[in-house]
């Protein structure tokens, strides 16, 4: 059996008058927040965990950011 070794992506995203941490492909929030900074902080935690990304959504629902924590080439190109 293949071993996978970087977990689901998670996104922060709008919801009901907050911010929601989402793992990608979850209908559910895996949390919920009154802030998008917390939302954020919690989401890090999370990809940290899993070395996933952390893909972060404006007000509008349109990708604004995305960080890598556990993916990236060591050493950085360039």
């Amino acid at each position: 059996m293949a071993h996978k070794s970087s977990g689901k992506n998670q996104h922060v995203v709008r919801h009901s008058g907050g911010w929601a941490v989402k793992g990608a492909g979850n209908c559910r929030a895996t949390s919920v927040h009154r802030t998008q900074k917390a939302a954020i902080n919690r989401a890090v935690g999370i990809a940290k965990g899993e070395r996933s990304e952390v893909v972060i959504h404006g007000r509008d629902g349109r990708i604004r950011d995305k960080n890598s924590y556990g993916n990236d080439p060591y050493p950085p190109k360039g």
